[in-house]
């Protein structure tokens, strides 16, 4: 038996949209991180970009669980000593809910250059339901949870 390797000119990035209305944060983001890394695929090969665009619609609508939406917390430093500020995950879900939907697939992503390049090209986030990317045809995928009860 020999490992397959993909080669660069084998590379097909497929286009799929997902609808991120009352699905968890964290299950809506490792499906998502799966999707751009490729690893459904059978060609995956993990020094290669073979991973897929995906477009997540209705940022805004996700559903962070338990008492996470008063209490997780989003860190960043400005540069300067004691320059830190702390934003509570309600705060940047009514401002920016496309970063709140980006950090938590950055977390489920290898570090590395290759994992940032990937979120910066193969991931689309909008807080409506409307995108700009009907030429590309994206396929729907729907991400699958349980609801507890």
């Amino acid at each position: 038996m020999k490992t397959y390797t993909q080669k660069a000119s084998e590379l097909h990035h497929d286009w799929f949209v997902v609808d991120a209305t009352d699905v968890p944060l964290g299950r809506l983001a490792s499906h998502v991180a799966q999707l751009i890394r490729g690893k459904h695929k059978p060609t995956f090969t993990p020094h290669m970009d073979g991973g897929d665009f995906v477009i997540v619609l209705n940022a805004s609508k996700v559903r962070l669980t338990g008492r996470k939406i008063s209490q997780k917390t989003y860190f960043k430093h400005t540069g300067y000593m004691g320059h830190d500020t702390h934003t509570v995950a309600a705060d940047m879900l009514a401002k920016h809910p496309d970063r709140v939907i980006e950090k938590a697939v950055f977390g489920m992503l290898p570090k590395n250059s290759l994992a940032k390049q990937k979120l910066r090209t193969k991931l689309k986030v909008y807080a409506g339901a409307e995108h700009p990317h009907e030429a590309q045809q994206p396929k729907p995928f729907t991400v699958e949870y349980k609801v507890a009860s």
